[in-house]
């Protein structure tokens, strides 16, 4: 005959391991009935199955006949199953600078608009580095302009947050958009021509 396991890694009290009696025994049939443990154990070792308990807090105890092995097998894959299904946002960084040039600030919003638009969270940074300390305003433009550039494609979820000498904003998508989402232009050639200003002067400072 199979030699009936015991007390599994999971706790699961199964076969000689359950000590209470009487129990509520669940067949193969799906009929119950209430049982002396000793009785419904020699049922399950009779028919080569297992008497596992599947409900201890209940009085009495539920059980079931079972192939203990095939049933656990059975819900991993459940539980394989599930995960796979399950939807994981994924946190993409981009890094900026106040002296980030006008082309390279189109193509990390064009990047950061094709997160967006996949699903994908963007934690966009300002980082500041040596003298530009001192002319945070200009990143924080530079950041506020991002904010318009993306703001139909992703809701700003952190706000302006200072982390040591970095800036911080996360975009989560926005509820609606599509990969296939218009795309909106860039902020006006008036206020990118403004930021290549702003550039220059940090530039010279």
């Amino acid at each position: 005959m199979r030699q009936m396991p015991n007390r599994p890694a999971d706790g699961t009290r199964i076969n000689e391991a359950i000590h209470i009696s009487p129990v509520r025994v669940i067949k193969e049939d799906g009929t119950q009935e209430v049982l002396d443990t000793r009785k419904a154990l020699q049922m399950a070792k009779n028919a080569g199955l297992d008497l596992v308990e599947v409900s201890p807090n209940a009085k009495p105890p539920v059980c079931r006949i079972i192939n203990y092995s095939k049933y656990k097998f059975e819900q991993a894959k459940k539980a394989k199953a599930a995960k796979a299904k399950q939807h994981v946002v994924k946190l993409k960084e981009v890094k900026m600078h106040p002296k980030t040039a006008e082309n390279d600030y189109l193509y990390r919003v064009k990047q950061m608009r094709d997160f967006l638009t996949s699903g994908m969270k963007v934690r966009l940074i300002m980082q500041f580095r040596g003298r530009e300390m001192a002319h945070m305003d200009y990143g924080r433009r530079l950041m506020e302009r991002a904010k318009q550039d993306l703001a139909d494609v992703g809701d700003l979820e952190t706000d302006s947050r200072m982390e040591g000498n970095t800036l911080l904003y996360i975009y989560g998508p926005k509820r609606g958009v599509t990969k296939n989402a218009p795309q909106k232009p860039a902020t006006e050639p008036k206020a990118a021509g403004e930021a290549k200003q702003q550039t220059e002067e940090v530039n010279n400072a």
